[in-house]
């Protein structure tokens, strides 16, 4: 468990064997409620390498001064992220345009 937002991380490491790499993450909000965006990639035991990029968004919670991860949402591809990405763009656009011309 972690006591601050900085030290949450998805790395996750079995019998010596880093499965999950986190590769970077940008905290979304903080606060007793955190939301946390990671870039990860998994390792393929098959390849004995790590396989492409992957993303998941978790929430976390602090209860007893540690933060638990409450709830998660993989984005299971890099097209359903772009997908994703230019939806927000264009929404946070037409929210602007909306605003100027109130």
């Amino acid at each position: 468990m972690s006591s601050t937002i900085d030290e949450i991380t998805i790395n996750y490491e079995e019998d010596g064997v880093l499965l999950v790499k986190e590769l970077d993450k940008e905290i979304l909000s903080k606060g007793l409620n955190t939301t946390i965006l990671f870039r990860y990639r998994e390792y393929i035991a098959d390849a004995d390498d790590y396989g492409p990029d992957k993303y998941t968004i978790r929430r976390y919670k602090k209860i007893g001064g540690e933060f638990r991860q409450q709830a998660k949402f993989n984005i299971s591809s890099a097209r359903q992220g772009k997908i994703i990405a230019d939806t927000l763009a264009r929404w946070l656009k037409e929210a602007e345009k909306e605003a100027e011309e109130e």
